[in-house]
C-alpha cells in the first residue's frame, strides 16, 4: 500500500504539532509494510525530495503565505503526479491550499481527512473560505477526528457525522533519560515544579499560568521556543523560562517536575500532544475545559485537574492540590501513564488508520 499525506509544512522545517503527528503515523505504518510519502511547502528547500527515515519527504516552493496558510504554484504538479501513484491520500486539515489540491486534482485514489482542529483565529477569511471548506470535507471518503470531545463541540463535522470516526494521536515510546542528564538539569531547575512544554503560542495560555504562578509562589519550568519578553516578567521570581528543548531534554525534564501545567484557553488547542507525552512519562496533569481533546487527554479527577479556561485562582487552586498532596499527584501519574498505554500509543494509531485505509480501499 502506498499512502500520501499532505500538509502545509514538514521536515526539515517543522518538527511540532501536525508534522509530529504525521512522522508518528507514518513510522509506525513503516512496520506494517505501508510505503509512505509526505508532500508540503518549504520556503527555502522547495523542489527537494529527500527520505525521512522510513518514508519519503516531497517539499514544493512555498510562493506566498496568507493567515498562516501557505500557497505553492508548484505543488499542484507535484501533487497531481504523486496522488496518480498513490492507494490512498490522507489530507491534514485546516490547510486551504490541500482542499484546492483536492477539488482540482480530483485524484482517483480514496480520500482521508483527518481533522485537527477548527479554523479558529481567522474568522473573517473564514467566511470566504467556509464554501470551498464544506465542498472538499463533502468530497472525502472519510474523516478521522482525534478525540470524542472536539467530534461533539465542532460545528464544522456535526455537517459529516456518516463519514466521520475518531481515532486518537498516538505517540512513540521513548527510553528513560540518561542519569547525566536528570542531574544537569536537576542542577538547572531542581525538581518537584509544575513542567509547560510547548510553543509560545496565543493559545497556550501562558498569561494565566504566569499570574498563577505569581500568586502562589510555586516553581514554574516553561520550556519552549518563542519570545518570552512579555511572559518572563508576569511570572515573578519563581518562573524558568529554559527556551526550546530536545526530546531527551523534555524527558528529562519529565521525570523532575511535580506535574504538568497545560493552560491553553481557546479550541486551537484541538488534542494537546504535549498531554500526551506528559501521560506517557506518568506525570499528573493540569489542563483547562475548551471542548476539545485536552480533556480527552487528561481526565479530570482520574489523571489529573481539570480547570476554567482564563480562570487565574482555580489554576493556582490547582497547583497548590497537586504541590501539597505529592501523593496524589503520584496516583494521578499512574493512571496517566494506564491510559497512555491503552489509547495514545503511536501503534494502536497506525492500526486505526491502516484498518481504515483497507476499508476504503476494499470499497472502491
Amino acid at each position: 500500500m502506498r499512502v500520501l499525506h499532505v500538509y502545509k509544512t514538514y521536515l526539515p522545517d517543522d518538527f511540532t504539532g501536525v508534522p509530529r503527528v504525521i512522522h508518528a503515523l507514518v513510522e509506525g505504518m513503516a512496520q506494517h509494510g505501508v510505503q509512505s510519502h509526505v508532500l508540503a511547502l518549504s520556503k527555502t528547500h522547495g523542489g527537494t525530495e529527500r527520505t525521512v527515515d522510513n518514508h519519503r519527504v516531497h517539499l514544493a516552493k512555498q510562493d506566498i503565505n496568507i493567515a498562516s496558510a501557505g500557497l505553492s504554484l508548484s505543488g499542484f504538479g507535484l501533487f497531481r503526479r504523486l496522488a496518480r501513484d498513490a492507494d490512498i491520500v490522507n489530507y491534514h486539515f485546516p490547510w486551504p491550499m490541500a482542499d484546492l489540491l483536492h477539488l482540482l486534482g480530483r485524484p482517483k485514489a480514496p480520500s482521508v481527512v483527518t481533522y485537527h482542529s477548527d479554523i479558529v483565529r481567522q474568522k473573517n477569511l473564514l467566511k470566504l473560505y467556509a464554501p470551498v471548506q464544506n465542498l472538499f470535507l463533502s468530497q472525502v471518503d472519510a474523516i478521522v477526528a482525534t478525540s470524542p470531545n472536539y467530534v461533539r463541540t465542532s460545528a464544522v463535522l456535526a455537517n459529516f457525522p456518516d463519514k466521520t470516526s475518531v481515532v486518537p494521536i498516538g505517540i512513540p515510546d521513548v527510553t528513560p533519560p540518561a542519569a547525566a542528564l536528570v542531574e544537569s538539569w536537576r542542577d538547572k531547575v531542581g525538581e518537584g515544579f509544575f513542567l509547560f512544554v510547548g510553543a509560545l503560542r496565543y493559545y497556550k495560555g501562558l498569561q494565566f499560568l504566569m499570574a498563577a504562578a505569581r500568586e502562589t509562589g510555586l516553581p514554574v519550568v516553561v520550556a519552549g521556543g518563542g519570545d518570552t519578553t512579555e511572559w518572563a516578567e508576569m511570572g515573578g521570581p519563581s518562573v524558568r523560562f529554559v527556551g526550546p528543548v530536545s526530546d531527551d531534554d523534555k524527558i528529562a525534564l519529565l521525570e523532575l517536575c511535580r506535574a504538568f501545567v497545560f493552560p491553553s484557553h481557546i479550541r486551537s488547542e484541538a488534542f494537546g500532544v504535549a498531554l500526551a507525552e506528559a501521560a506517557r512519562a506518568g506525570r499528573a496533569m493540569i489542563s483547562c475545559e475548551i471542548g476539545t481533546g485536552t480533556s480527552f487527554v487528561n481526565l479530570g479527577g482520574e489523571t489529573g485537574l481539570v480547570v476554567p479556561p482564563e480562570d487565574v485562582p482555580a489554576l493556582g487552586a490547582a497547583m497548590r492540590t497537586l504541590a501539597a498532596a505529592p501523593d496524589q499527584a503520584a496516583d494521578y501519574g499512574l493512571r496517566a501513564r494506564a491510559r497512555y498505554e491503552n489509547m495514545f500509543r503511536a501503534e494502536a494509531m497506525a492500526g486505526a488508520y491502516l484498518e481504515l485505509y483497507r476499508q476504503l480501499i476494499a470499497g472502491r
